[in-house]
């Protein structure tokens, strides 16, 4: 089977954004964003996904970090995108509910090719550190619409703002991990009953 790898990079007047992914890896990642916990989070995206990243950003970080988050989760999609090609002979659907102490946070992924976000998670704090909340859903935003992926992330119940944050970083990554996985059943098929997935 070809490897299923990609490199994507992409440059506009607020960012510089450079990507590699290796779908069949194992978790291996290098990530420069220059927005410390982002990189924390992009970490855990990788590890827990088992795809190997590497990230490098350069952004307008002097005004804030939306546009390198959100490129990010652009050139990222965009990647996944190029590494999936027709998205033979995988597993697509997947779910998990994923705990951090006292953090319950549900993903559930169709990598079906046609982009939809649900998110159901809400912070206390506009901030974690210097980190604008907020943009947790810019990142899930971005990458869903660029990799074809229906997302759906729904925080339980939590109470510390770096769990729900984390916990959502994770537990995509663990969906994706499973939707991704190759099916031995149909190494080859597109899982569609139209016979393709648009991505």
């Amino acid at each position: 089977m070809s490897p299923r790898s990609a490199e994507v990079s992409r440059k506009t007047r607020e960012t510089d954004i450079s990507v590699s992914v290796h779908v069949d890896g194992s978790g291996k990642s290098d990530m420069a964003t220059g927005v410390g916990f982002f990189d924390h989070m992009l970490d855990q995206l990788s590890r827990h996904s088992l795809i190997d990243m590497t990230v490098r950003a350069k952004g307008d970080l002097h005004i804030d970090d939306h546009h390198t988050v959100e490129d990010t989760g652009i050139v990222l999609g965009q990647a996944l995108t190029k590494a999936l090609g027709e998205r033979r002979g995988i597993m697509r659907y997947a779910s998990i509910d994923l705990a951090m102490d006292e953090t319950l946070t549900r993903a559930a992924v169709d990598v079906s090719g046609r982009p939809f976000l649900v998110w159901n998670v809400s912070f206390s704090s506009p901030k974690i550190g210097t980190f604008d909340t907020e943009l947790v859903r810019e990142f899930f935003q971005a990458l869903s619409q660029h990799a074809g992926i229906t997302l759906h992330v729904t925080n339980h119940y939590g109470a510390n703002n770096h769990h729900i944050a984390e916990t959502c970083f994770k537990a995509v990554a663990r969906a994706l991990r499973a939707a991704l996985e190759r099916d031995p059943r149909q190494p080859d098929a597109v899982p569609s009953t139209k016979g393709s997935l648009k991505g």
